[in-house]
């Protein structure tokens, strides 16, 4: 079985949406929909935080075993702090990718656009 189809059953054996695997791991929905789909390949940190989210052992993204999921009891970790900044920017900017995750294409295009002529002038 390929890594894609055993992420989708994972998934949909625990009742969980992508929108769920979203708001646990951090990954954009459309990242985790191409990774359902086979379009991309995942890091294995990637697959550390998809197991995490699912509450199974790494391991068993890689088998084609149709025992049932085990749950995994994982503690729960403090919120991750990305790219080293504090937690209060953390926590924002997970927020605004959460609401990112949610545009269109062309409300993304016009965030994106004005971020760059931000970054390019210093001001809009």
């Amino acid at each position: 079985m390929v890594i894609s189809e055993r992420l989708r059953r994972l998934r949909e054996a625990q009742n969980l949406s992508q929108g769920d695997i979203q708001e646990r791991t951090g990954l954009f929905r459309c990242y985790l929909s191409r990774l359902e789909n086979g379009r991309t390949v995942p890091s294995v940190e990637t697959l550390e935080k998809i197991a995490r989210a699912l509450e199974v052992p790494l391991h068993q993204l890689f088998t084609d075993d149709e025992v049932p999921v085990k749950k995994l009891h994982v503690p729960k970790q403090q919120p991750a702090i990305i790219w080293g900044l504090d937690k209060k920017t953390t926590r924002q900017l997970r927020l605004f990718a959460k609401q990112f995750a949610r545009m269109d294409g062309k409300q993304r295009w016009l965030i994106l656009r004005a971020a760059a002529k931000i970054n390019k002038e210093g001001h809009l």
